[in-house]
């Protein structure tokens, strides 16, 4: 019975250990990291989960983002509004262009992939994901809430960046460009009922340690992408059904692996199949 008490508590180290870990290079930091910094006055910490799920629990001091807000109404789903007018709503939360801006979801890694490449796309220069999400906070008992945080407004002017947004008629023109690999995040069930012409297959999950909600090393998401044929010396172009998923990709070829020329399709399958 002793040895099967010291291989539990073992195993439960080893899972809050890898739960609290950040990585040493990108753009991730642990909740651990988190809670020593959230009292600067330079850090804001969002939520990007449903606001019926903010309001049941959060993050001290966080921020509440719905995605859906960022997002124009009506077909096709999912494509952003002007960079003015998601400027304007960032700024009513008190998300300034010139703080460290820490986000998170519920673990899943969708809503807070898509906020970081919004930032991203709109100048924001310090951006970071939360590695494990809820669940690593609370593992690491870090402070949480049911109220409503409020900060003061503040004047947003975004810098787009281009560099890392396509079109749909600029990416149908490199379709056939052997330097393009263009990525379908979606999972192999959905491609398979549609996707881009000459676009690959690897869903975002790949990347995903799902339990704990953590990213797997930077080896093993080398090798995985490697052998998927999606190499740093290809430029490289991800789309989902509403390029939401196509975010935490973004983030892990850019700012952990280090990729220098990836771009996300923001119209995504919902609008190409339109076209």
């Amino acid at each position: 019975m002793k040895k099967i008490f010291l291989a539990i508590v073992l195993i439960a180290s080893i899972v809050l250990l890898n739960i609290n870990v950040g990585y040493a290079q990108g753009d991730l930091i642990s909740a651990k990291e988190t809670g020593k910094i959230m009292a600067d006055a330079n850090v804001i910490i969002v939520s990007t989960r449903k606001p019926v799920d903010y309001a049941k629990v959060h993050i001290k001091d966080a921020v509440n983002i719905d995605i859906l807000s960022l997002c124009k109404d009506g077909e096709p789903k999912g494509i952003l509004k002007s960079p003015a007018d998601i400027a304007k709503i960032l700024g009513g939360k008190g998300i300034g262009m010139n703080k460290k801006v820490i986000i998170y979801d519920n673990g899943k890694n969708i809503n807070a992939g898509r906020l970081y490449w919004i930032l991203k796309y709109l100048g924001y220069k310090d951006v970071k994901i939360m590695n494990g999400h809820m669940k690593a906070w609370r593992a690491a008992r870090k402070p949480v809430t049911k109220i409503a945080t409020k900060k003061p407004e503040v004047a947003v002017t975004p810098v787009v960046n281009k560099k890392i947004y396509i079109s749909y008629a600029d990416l149908k023109a490199k379709l056939s460009n052997p330097k393009v690999v263009v990525v379908d995040v979606q999972s192999a069930k959905e491609y398979g009922e549609g996707h881009i012409p000459g676009s690959i297959n690897f869903e975002y999950k790949k990347i995903i340690n799902v339990e704990p909600g953590t990213l797997k090393s930077a080896e093993t998401m080398t090798s995985s992408l490697k052998t998927a044929g999606i190499t740093s010396d290809k430029e490289i172009i991800l789309y989902c059904a509403t390029s939401a998923r196509a975010g935490v990709v973004y983030m892990t070829l850019t700012s952990i692996l280090n990729y220098p020329n990836v771009k996300i399709y923001d119209g995504g399958w919902n609008e190409w199949k339109t076209k």
